[in-house]
């Protein structure tokens, strides 16, 4: 008796672009499509942003995640091709990540949650450099930042914006989170920092009413916050599938030594 394949039943989605939806057709056609609720394994096709919105959307199910460039940016993708995708499917390596949760209390009180697999970001919402107080398990570590904002980063999100506003890369499975500022103006040499995965980081937005800041987790955007909270959160972990020798721990140590 034959053994199924472990990976038998695929989900497809793809983003709206004519490539991506040109290779939506044709693997379907070949593989058939499962229901996401019922397949074994999420194939998505796209970019980067189609890649973190499957991750959103299949963040409590466990299921894996196996990404095909059909997009912009693909760095958490592999490359295209139609050919055997059940045995791609099996060869291919496991990356686990978490997310990050962040809790965001506007000016009227009210507490917003969501989750964030690149990072949290906080900006200034007018012409005016926001002011920010941070707190680190509790304890102080700096009275006051005048930037542009900052941001928290995961090791998957480093290579992202992170990595635009001259933050570390960090390998995927480095315990360990990007303190980033953005444009920092005052202290005018402070690069950031990097902090245990397991921190609790507290930012608050001073003089809030005068310098207003928005708030995002990935794409989920809160407006005028007064006071941000971001954690890991270990109880959340998401699998993601990359072909042999192109795994995200090898795209990140790669993306250190190009130019």
């Amino acid at each position: 008796m034959t053994k199924s394949p472990r990976y038998d039943r695929i989900a497809f989605v793809a983003s709206p672009g004519t490539e991506a939806q040109a290779a939506f057709a044709q693997l379907t056609g070949t593989y058939g499509n499962c229901e996401p609720d019922k397949a074994d394994v999420v194939v998505a096709l796209g970019g980067d942003g189609l890649m973190l919105q499957t991750l959103h959307r299949n963040m409590r199910t466990g299921k894996p995640i196996y990404g095909m460039h059909r997009g912009t940016v693909g760095f958490l993708m592999n490359e295209y091709s139609t050919h055997d995708l059940r045995g791609r499917l099996e060869a291919a390596h496991e990356s686990v990540i978490h997310p990050l949760l962040m809790r965001a209390t506007d000016m009227h009180g009210t507490v917003h949650l969501h989750h964030a697999i690149n990072e949290v970001a906080l900006f200034r919402q007018t012409n005016q450099a926001a002011r920010f107080r941070i707190l680190i398990d509790e304890h102080e570590r700096m009275p006051e930042l005048s930037a542009d904002g900052i941001m928290v980063a995961t090791p998957a999100g480093s290579t992202a914006y992170n990595l635009s506003a001259q933050g570390p890369i960090l390998p995927i499975n480095a315990a360990l989170l990007a303190l980033t500022p953005i444009s920092a103006f005052r202290p005018r040499r402070w690069r950031g920092a990097l902090l245990p995965n397991r921190a609790f980081v507290v930012i608050e937005v001073l003089e809030a009413d005068k310098r207003p800041v928005a708030a995002a987790a990935d794409h989920d955007e809160v407006r005028d916050v007064c006071r941000v909270e971001v954690l890991s959160d270990r109880t959340i972990s998401m699998r993601m599938l990359f072909d042999p020798g192109h795994s995200l721990e090898e795209r990140i140590l790669r993306e250190q030594f190009s130019h």
